[in-house]
């Protein structure tokens, strides 16, 4: 049976004289998962991290981290757990060594040198130990971030937004390290609006929306429930309208009318396909390409956000 180490339960944020920022919540995260929650800026993503670790106050609900509840035990669930915040917020004037060396030590950690060192050479800073945090690029200030969070061993990671605003290439850096903690056994949980972040590492995908979690769902369950094909038709003279005879299907005109898309449900019946294709060869339409492909998690995002508006 699959061991939780994160439980949310009926958990929202309203704050006074002021917005709800987050709707009830009811999350279950297992031990070794990694767990993405997806959403555009203003969801609410940062507000339910910031409640599970014992940042923000909820107005409802309660959180257990570990088997600790975070506000009746706070300091054990807060030791379970390691925060990388948005925020480049850490001292500017200290080495990276003194600074990710006091995060261990102020969860009462002894100063293990030979894991710090570790720590900083999984991220690519052991030869960057003695430089001040100040002359670090913005992508080395991230990396940083990421040892402090690492610095105390904890149970859990919690990754707000990683990758905003940094290179291809720490992005990518990043996803091998979130694979690699999850291998020795980190429970890992990241927020993001990067629809190819939460495709690349998540086992499942939470969708939020407005302060509402919509879902959470297995990656590929989602994808196999929510997910439709796509079939595209390369014209070889593009069109201005899509012709009324073709209406019944719905496809839309893509790339200036040179690219006719419909898109159908793969598990249906009938997909509509071979009558489409019937109806574009009566009306003398030539394509000289065809392609299908399923949905990205993308347009599931954009689906389902678009329904809730």
């Amino acid at each position: 049976m699959p061991e939780p180490i994160l439980t949310v339960a009926g958990v929202s944020k309203t704050y006074k004289n002021g917005p709800t920022a987050l709707k009830t919540v009811d999350l279950e995260v297992n031990r070794g998962e990694i767990v993405a929650l997806l959403g555009p800026n203003g969801a609410g993503k940062t507000t339910l991290i910031s409640i599970i670790c014992g940042i923000v106050t909820p107005s409802s609900g309660s959180v257990t981290v570990a088997g600790h509840d975070v506000v009746r035990d706070y300091k054990a669930a807060r030791r379970a757990i390691g925060l990388v915040p948005q925020e480049l917020a850490t001292d500017q004037f200290e080495s990276v060594l003194a600074t990710v060396t006091f995060s261990r030590r102020l969860f009462g950690r002894s100063g293990h040198s030979d894991y710090i060192e570790q720590v900083l050479r999984d991220l690519s800073l052991w030869e960057k130990r003695d430089a001040k945090i100040k002359d670090l690029s913005g992508g080395m200030k991230r990396r940083v971030l990421i040892a402090k969070a690492l610095a105390h061993e904890p149970e859990i990671l919690f990754l707000d937004e990683p990758t905003a605003g940094v290179d291809v290439a720490l992005r990518r850096d990043m996803w091998k390290l979130v694979h690699r903690l999850r291998e020795q056994g980190a429970t890992i949980i990241l927020t993001t609006h990067y629809i190819e972040e939460a495709e690349e590492m998540a086992d499942r995908v939470g969708v939020i929306s407005r302060g509402e979690l919509l879902l959470v769902e297995e990656k590929d369950a989602l994808m196999a429930k929510l997910g439709k094909r796509q079939m595209d038709l390369t014209l070889v003279e593009p069109l201005d309208a899509v012709p009324a005879a073709l209406a019944r299907w719905s496809p839309t005109l893509e790339d200036e009318g040179h690219t006719l898309r419909y898109v159908f449900d793969a598990k249906a019946e009938n997909t509509g396909i071979p009558e489409l294709l019937a109806a574009v060869a009566e009306r003398h339409i030539a394509f000289k390409d065809l392609e299908t492909r399923k949905s990205s998690l993308e347009d599931i995002f954009v689906d389902l956000v678009g329904q809730r508006a």
